[in-house]
């Protein structure tokens, strides 16, 4: 996912925009580059490779002070991450530029027509072709807002494009369609940025940009319109977080700080919770109790982390509420023509609110007529704006790209939505749900205490750093809990790693056992008798057949002992709150094992944070 930042100001705006790609970094990308409007032109610097490289081409080449610029890191789509490929891209004059996240669809066809009119592009990526349309429009009306509105009419697809001209040199002009832009208001200096973490050391004002948007930065104001040029509704909000949360504090990693934060994340996005009748309240519903009433099927959409926060979510909304709940994977909902009606409650779940999936998925689900119920971390991203309600998660920044912090503040949202629903339906008594509402404000205390005890997971993590593969079983809600830990090792250790459902043991993943195979296993509570017994029953079928068994039980558990070469102790709750601290010890084993091989956990290769193009 590209980051974007745009400057007009006062200040030096190359180094405001090369702070505000710092703070972007964390998005993941393969090269980055500059603009800046100075001395009645364009100057542009643009490297492939960590910002590093940028910064020492910079310093071999300073680039003339101005106080309007932009600047971009590229997650490359249409063609190779080279210097060449880097945004910016100017057009034939060299005094147009423009960066862009997204992808154009029609770019091929865009592209033919500007060769066909004389029109040199030197490269191989879709945005090239914006700076040329750009360049032809401003010969006719001569202003970079009204040419950009023309352009993104004629473009198809999910683009954000900021663009500066040097014949304007103190505007700098950005759309948005489909990928995430926003507006950040100073006092004399405004920003724009596909992230409030890149202006948030200036200002903490934002404005929402909405769809099919053009914004017009000056340093006296901002202005927005549609593409039509119609003036713009726009929602102002403050960003309720500083730059010192979007900093290492200490820590090696910001995924170290993240999951020491998780105590705090779980206890704010608690807060508030309970209204001052002693039920549960949820502001942000905006779905009417008569309305949920009527739902007799829920479908929860997601991808990726979020997806296992939504097979967990199952379980508790079908145990406490009542209602038939399906999960999918959001990039294949839309194509199986799912059954969708008035009655239909779809449960969208997003750390960013930006992933592309997921909000076409929500697209199609609108156009059924289903209602749409949002979760979410991120204030003025776009999942809440195109669902009828959302819970925000309050996690705070999350900038290690493997989410933590963010998957048990999800955890927290949809088991207050599933006791919600139960209240709003009559499934749950007021004060059971009040009393599960309480028992959840003891879970930051456990999430502590889990936290204090991850010495030997980290000594276990190093000790594993030479193997190929591990697997991990868990039955009930702990499946998904094994499919979080292997989806964390794939993303930060690089290594094999799978979650089964331990009932599906014997029906073909047994076969991949093999003597010193490390396998972790989630153990239910001891209360849930039948559940635990049987896996129990599994960890001795694949101790029998030589594999390292790394047992994750509750305190007190002394069954698991005798079939076990480390038992990783949590503490004993409710089932279905299980995955709130069996969760921890995995994260913290996946990033202390990607460390002891040497890899960056907070930026591993070939992922970025959000996903904004299908």
């Amino acid at each position: 996912m590209c980051g974007i930042v745009g400057y007009v100001g006062s200040k030096p705006a190359l180094d405001v925009v090369i702070e505000g790609l710092a703070r972007l970094e964390y998005r993941g990308y393969d090269s980055a580059g500059v603009a800046i409007l100075a001395d009645g032109g364009l100057a542009t610097a643009k490297r492939a490779g960590k910002l590093v490289n940028l910064r020492q081409a910079l310093e071999e080449e300073p680039a003339p002070e101005g106080t309007a610029g932009m600047g971009h890191t590229r997650w490359a789509t249409h063609g190779p991450p080279n210097d060449r490929n880097a945004h910016p891209h100017v057009d034939c004059s060299g005094r147009i530029a423009v960066i862009h996240n997204g992808i154009i669809e029609n770019f091929a066809s865009l592209r033919a027509e500007l060769a066909e009119r004389g029109h040199t592009l030197s490269s191989d990526t879709d945005t090239e072709a914006v700076a040329h349309l750009l360049e032809e429009e401003l010969r006719e009306v001569g202003a970079l807002t009204e040419a950009m509105r023309r352009v993104c009419r004629r473009l198809e697809g999910a683009f954000t494009l900021v663009a500066v001209y040097a014949d304007d040199p103190d505007v700098v002009v950005g759309a948005r369609r489909n990928s995430p832009l926003v507006v950040g208001v100073g006092d004399g200096e405004n920003f724009l940025a596909s992230d409030v973490a890149a202006f948030i050391a200036h200002t903490r004002d934002a404005i929402e940009l909405g769809q099919d948007q053009v914004v017009e930065l000056r340093r006296e104001g901002v202005t927005v319109t549609d593409f039509d040029g119609k003036p713009a509704e726009v929602r102002e909000y403050h960003v309720d977080w500083d730059v010192t949360a979007a900093e290492k504090g200490g820590y090696d990693y910001f995924m170290l700080k993240e999951i020491a934060e998780q105590p705090r994340a779980v206890a704010d996005t608690l807060l508030g919770r309970i209204g001052t009748d002693g039920r549960l309240s949820l502001d942000e519903m905006r779905i009417s109790d008569e309305q949920l009433r009527e739902i007799d099927k829920i479908i929860i959409i997601a991808a990726g982390t979020s997806y296992h926060a939504g097979l967990i979510a199952k379980y508790a909304i079908e145990h406490w509420a009542g209602v038939p709940c399906e999960v999918e994977l959001a990039s294949e909902f839309r194509y199986r023509d799912p059954i969708l009606t008035r009655t239909t409650l779809v449960v969208a779940i997003s750390q960013s609110g930006e992933s592309m999936d997921t909000l076409m998925a929500v697209r199609h689900a609108r156009e059924q007529h289903a209602r749409v119920l949002g979760v979410c971390n991120v204030n003025g991203s776009t999942l809440p704006r195109e669902c009828d309600g959302v819970l925000y998660t309050h996690a705070g920044p999350e900038i290690g790209v493997a989410a933590t912090k963010t998957f048990l503040t999800q955890l927290v949202a949809v088991y207050l939505i599933a006791l919600y629903l139960a209240q709003v339906r009559g499934t749950k008594w007021g004060d059971e749900v009040f009393a599960m509402v309480q028992l959840l404000a003891t879970m930051p205390e456990k999430v502590e205490k889990v936290l204090e005890t991850m010495d030997p997971v980290r000594e276990l993590a190093r000790s594993l750093a030479d193997e190929h593969c591990v697997l991990f079983l868990g039955r009930h809600v702990g499946f998904p809990v094994a499919l979080e830990g292997a989806l964390k090792l794939k993303e930060l250790a690089y290594m094999h790693a799978e979650g089964f459902a331990a009932g599906e043991l014997k029906h073909g993943p047994i076969a991949l056992i093999e003597d010193g195979l490390p396998v972790v296993v989630v153990v239910p509570p001891r209360a849930r008798a039948v559940l635990h017994d049987k896996i129990v029953s599994n960890i001795q079928e694949i101790r029998a057949r030589g594999a390292r068994t790394i047992v994750i039980a509750e305190d007190g558990d002394d069954s698991v002992e005798p079939y076990s070469d480390m038992v990783i102790r949590v503490p004993a709750v409710p089932t279905l709150l299980q995955p709130l601290v069996a969760t921890v010890p995995l994260q913290v084993f996946s990033c202390e094992l990607a460390t002891a091989k040497g890899h960056d956990v907070d930026q591993p290769r070939n992922l970025a944070k959000s996903v904004t193009v299908e």
